[in-house]
């Protein structure tokens, strides 16, 4: 979270910072934020991969969304989701006329490791061989002089989201609630109990008087009202 500002100083925002490696969006949890805690902020941090471990160890972000493994007994870890692997080639590559392949149809190829990002697209469309990425990544990166197709029986990769154990602040139980899919009802953040409308106690309308009951004439016989000035007669 972002410092608590001077006591004698302009109120800040308390705002939650959230990093993500590439091939992950976040907006959707973005919005769940803004609309269920107006009042908190919250920032977007984009982080490499080869540096999703310091980004958090070095608080740079408080929690982030990370590509597994991730081995860290500091670190609280959810898995979220796997992702399909795809090979990454050149568009003149014979990988191009297939919707999908396998690792026997790449046995034969130079695969690129221990490269990332630009990089390894760079190298790829290059010459230099072939590389393997998170589907999302390479649809992210999506270049016109390289095509990708998904490698039916590669492991696939895994996202997971991760915060140090010795913040347990309540932001964070918060966002990760919401990423859990815990509805505003059950949010446990005296913020949210804050920011709802207060709900009145019923109104108790006091009983109404009784009121006794005419007494119908008998059947047949009417009384009539006795006009003023006129007496018995004579």
């Amino acid at each position: 979270m972002s410092p608590s500002p001077a006591d004698d100083g302009p109120r800040a925002v308390p705002t939650l910072r959230v990093g993500h490696v590439p091939g992950v969006t976040v907006s959707k949890w973005r919005r769940i934020w803004a609309e269920r805690f107006p009042r908190l902020g919250l920032d977007v941090v984009a982080v490499d991969e080869a540096d999703q471990h310091a980004a958090l160890t070095g608080e740079v972000v408080d929690l982030c969304f990370v590509r597994l493994p991730l081995e860290d007994p500091g670190l609280h870890l959810i898995p979220l989701w796997t992702e399909q692997r795809v090979v990454v080639a050149p568009k003149d590559h014979p990988v191009a006329v297939f919707d999908a392949v396998t690792l026997a149809d790449l046995a034969d190829e130079d695969v690129l490791e221990g490269f990332a990002g630009d990089e390894a697209l760079d190298l790829v469309a290059g010459g230099a061989g072939v590389v393997y990425l998170p589907q999302a990544v390479a649809r992210a990166a999506s270049r016109k002089d390289l095509v990708h197709r998904p490698v039916t029986d590669a492991a696939p990769t895994q996202i997971g989201l991760a915060w140090l154990r010795e913040n347990p602040h309540e932001m964070i139980e918060e966002f990760v609630g919401i990423v859990r899919g815990r509805t505003a009802n059950s949010s446990r953040s005296s913020q949210a109990s804050a920011a709802a409308p207060e709900k009145k106690p019923p109104v108790t309308k006091p009983p109404k008087p009784r009121t006794a009951a005419r007494s119908e004439s008998a059947p047949g016989r009417t009384r009539g009202a006795r006009r003023p000035g006129r007496g018995r007669g004579r």
